[in-house]
């Protein structure tokens, strides 16, 4: 994204390779020849690679690159954005010449409850109800078939609702559950692909032979199962059944891991082998789910995962989780996708380096294509020196050859023999370098070759991922979204205008289901309803199911009083939340405070904290102020109200004032509604107004502090000077003028008349932090939350970059050290900021 102010796009210097001399040809032949090899001595001109684009070698299917919405609220966002920047969006993810041009949408079939970082509507809440409207997976298959008819939809479970097999999912309940959510895809005029089990919980071998005959016996004999969506090699396993069950093998279609290649989830993929059982079955098999990176360091795991994973293990088909990172900066997660889109308000988007190493990928080949093993390899046969795949179109003239270098130090020659019926015509190059945040240098046209006598030859630099097609219409979107902005208060949402059966804006629900209705207690219009009847089947034991609630608004937000109307239905209590923020890996650990009061008239002021340090009776909540008003009942609609103050937090109850208390260790975050258990309770005319007098700004020095919340170092912007701004470091505390920022009330943060400022607007982790004349623009606005200092612009927090991790026993930080931002890991000391 463009830098939002004045300063200068910098030519980015384009590394050169230096002489490369051709000291003898390395021909590559089938995939188990070029096995890696440890890394030998080179010289100063490394050996050509030869790749064989030979049309008659043998090769599998290749099935598509995709990627996820489900496994969590991952796209809640994108739905409340401005339809502008949304159908953007939306482009960079499915239009085909354009940006990642997604081959394959895995989304999932929702149970309302916690699956990472949100909850997914369920379509089915009793055994004889079905609703085909809820959620927003429908609109977003829509959304990706309007612009590639040819996009393949797949299905998968992460949990369920509590009437399913009397919370048992290997149940045959759960069958009826899959083929009715299949109808209401095909009401949706949508036809799904692709059907699995249960996400990361292995498998039932009885339970896919019942779920085939199922689908066959309904209509569904062209959907194909995917068994077992499990984790590493464990999920291999499922290939010994195949073999030797003869039914079991009839009824698996797709054979697929997650993250099955080196280091797993957030791994390395610096290899990716598979399972020899597994290959001879003959199955195709995928990488189910990959991928959980940042938006802009995953690029490089990312086009490895393909091309590693079918030089080492044979696997055709990719999804990366998530295909876009809309959820709050507070949650698990926050920068993991394609594009970044979690400022629905505002209309700002990121597209990452990990959407265009997918299009290096997408723009070129097409499922149905097949790969050529004779193609396929290492650089040189060294895994270090990367890797390359070629594949042919089906007209046998058409191909494509990837080629990755991201583990590379040095630039390297690669000639291509074609031969055997491919097209000897100009070659399109396209190339992608993934170290370099500057959108300029992704998905880039190079020179066309034009092969002589069937060769031609480039130099590929470190770094780089190329696309050499015969193939046209490939290219890329220029579209770039607004620039940040708050959410401004007073905040008001009566949900009158939410559509039925959908969340209302900017409101995220995590656990149960949040769901615009017609109001009930005899008041008109809708109201915002927790609709899940009974406590799901969660994805694993440690997604707490006991909290149903919904949270939003703006992590800015500090002084405030957020009031809503309840009705309680049924006994039980009603929850209103205030200064929520960061969110724990398990739902029910979060940053809030919360008004809780039930049909008894019992009410408490609780403060909830994100890590359970044993300290409290309910391990990560401690009840500051409690009391008791007059009981109010069910069925009668009360008003509620929480007031958070600087220190002081005071409760109301229908206007009443029944108590406060004082706590210090929240001072911003966003608002929410929840309960204590899963009723069909109702919240109507949530407000949120300010509260005392606006903030002001303040002047002194910000330290970083250690583990213990010990100051080892603070902020300094007495850097040295060159052409990218004064370096912002850090330095021994001494008080000097250089120390004495003001954090101000625009967002700011100011010293010596400069500002806190992201250089050029980086959005990539290392993006360096400087000092720069003072212009409003987005990459010089700050948000104080929970300890960090956060830069929506990139949705990352500012971090010192050489600082030991928390847990190593040398905390030292080197003095100058300049400071950059990072992806926000909001317990790491390198990102602790106090005032």
């Amino acid at each position: 994204m463009p830098h939002a102010g004045r300063q200068p796009f910098a030519q980015v210097p384009r590394r050169t390779a230096g002489a490369l001399a051709a000291a003898f040809a390395l021909a590559i032949g089938p995939l188990a020849a070029v096995s890696p090899q440890p890394a030998a001595a080179v010289d100063s001109a490394p050996a050509p690679t030869v790749v064989a684009a030979d049309g008659s070698s043998p090769g599998r299917t290749f099935d598509g690159i995709g990627a996820l919405s489900g496994g969590g609220g991952n796209t809640r966002l994108l739905t409340d954005y401005p339809a502008a920047q949304q159908q953007q969006i939306l482009d960079y993810l499915f239009k085909p010449g354009y940006g990642a041009n997604l081959q394959i949408l895995k989304v999932e079939a929702g149970g309302d409850t916690n699956s990472t970082d949100g909850s997914e509507s369920s379509h089915m809440r009793t055994p004889t109800t079905v609703n085909c409207n809820t959620g927003y997976e429908w609109w977003l298959m829509e959304q990706a078939k309007a612009r590639n008819p040819a996009v393949k939809l797949a299905a998968l479970s992460w949990g369920a609702p509590g009437w399913v097999g009397g919370g048992e999912f290997w149940t045959t309940d759960m069958i009826d559950y899959l083929t009715s959510w299949l109808g209401c895809a095909r009401q949706h005029g949508l036809a799904v692909d692709y059907i699995g089990g249960w996400n990361e919980n292995a498998y039932n071998v009885g339970w896919f032979k019942q779920l085939r005959t199922a689908l066959d016996a309904a209509g569904y004999d062209k959907v194909q199962t995917v068994v077992s969506d499990d984790w590493g090699a464990g999920a291999w396993k499922v290939a010994t059944d195949v073999a030797g069950d003869p039914g079991f093998a009839k009824a698996v279609s797709v054979i697929s891991a997650h993250y099955p290649c080196e280091g797993g989830n957030g791994g390395t993929a610096l290899t990716c082998p598979t399972d020899a059982t597994a290959r001879a079955t003959g199955k195709a098999m995928w990488a189910g789910e990959n991928g959980s990176q940042d938006l802009f360091s995953g690029a490089a795991p990312l086009i490895r995962t393909f091309t590693r994973g079918y030089v080492d293990g044979r696997l055709t088909a990719h999804l990366n989780w998530p295909a876009v990172a809309a959820v709050y900066p507070s949650q698990p997660y926050n920068t993991v996708g394609l594009v970044l889109a979690n400022q629905p308000a505002s209309g700002t988007y990121t597209v990452g380096k990990s959407a265009w190493a997918t299009a290096q990928i997408t723009q070129f080949v097409s499922p149905g294509w097949k790969f050529l093993d004779k193609g396929s390899g290492y650089l040189g046969g060294v895994e270090s020196n990367g890797t390359f795949v070629t594949l042919k179109s089906p007209n046998d003239a058409d191909y494509s050859t990837i080629i990755e270098t991201t583990t590379a130090t040095t630039a390297r020659t690669v000639r291509i023999d074609v031969s055997n019926g491919l097209s000897a015509g100009p070659v399109h190059v396209w190339a992608t370098d993934v170290n370099d945040s500057n959108s300029a240098t992704s998905l880039s046209r190079q020179p066309d070759i034009t092969p002589v006598n069937g060769s031609y030859a480039l130099t590929v630099r470190p770094g780089h991922i190329y696309s050499l097609t015969t193939t046209a219409g490939q290219g890329r979107g220029t579209a770039t979204g607004p620039r940040p902005g708050a959410v401004r208060l007073p905040y008001a949402d009566d949900f009158d205008s939410t559509p039925v059966d959908q969340q209302p804006r900017y409101l995220a629900q995590q656990q149960g289901a949040f769901e615009a209705t017609a109001c009930a207690g005899g008041r008109t219009g809708r109201c915002l309803t927790q609709r899940a009847p009974a406590t799901p089947i969660p994805w694993d034991d440690r997604h707490d199911v006991d909290h149903p609630y919904t949270m939003g608004g703006d992590l800015g937000w500090t002084n405030y009083t957020v009031a809503a109307d309840t009705l309680l239905q049924h006994p039980g209590a009603v929850q209103l939340m205030a200064r929520t923020g960061v969110q724990g890996w398990h739902p029910s650990l979060f940053d809030a405070y919360y008004l809780e009061v039930s049909d008894t008239g019992a009410w408490s002021i609780v403060r909830s904290s994100r890590e359970d340090d044993g300290t409290a009776a309910d391990g990560n909540t401690t009840v500051l102020k409690s009391g008791r008003v007059p009981a109010l009942g069910t069925g009668t609609w009360h008003h509620l109200a929480l007031t958070a103050d600087g220190p002081t937090l005071t409760a109301a109850v229908d206007d009443v004032t029944v108590g406060s208390a004082t706590d210090t260790a929240l001072s911003t975050g966003m608002v929410g509604l929840g309960g204590d258990g899963y009723r069909d309770d109702q919240f109507d005319n949530l407000s949120v107004t300010p509260a005392g007098p606006p903030a002001a700004a303040t002047t002194g020095p910000v330290r970083n502090t250690d583990w213990g919340n010990e100051v080892v170092g603070c902020l300094d912007g007495n850097g040295p000077t060159g052409p990218e701004g004064t370096v912002v470091r850090t330095w021994a505390c001494d008080g000097s003028a250089a120390q004495r920022w003001t954090v101000g009330t625009d967002g700011t943060v100011r010293v010596n008349g400069k500002c806190l400022d992201v250089y050029r607007g980086g959005a990539g982790d290392g993006s360096k932090v400087v000092l720069w004349d003072c212009h409003g623009g987005s990459n010089q606005e700050w948000i104080a939350q929970v300890g960090t200092l956060y830069n929506p612009l990139s949705g990352r927090c500012l971090h010192v970059p050489t600082r030991t991790k928390p847990g190593d026993a040398d905390f030292a930080i080197p003095a100058g050290t300049q400071l950059t931002i990072s992806h926000c890991e909001r317990s790491d000391p390198r990102q602790r900021w106090s005032r």
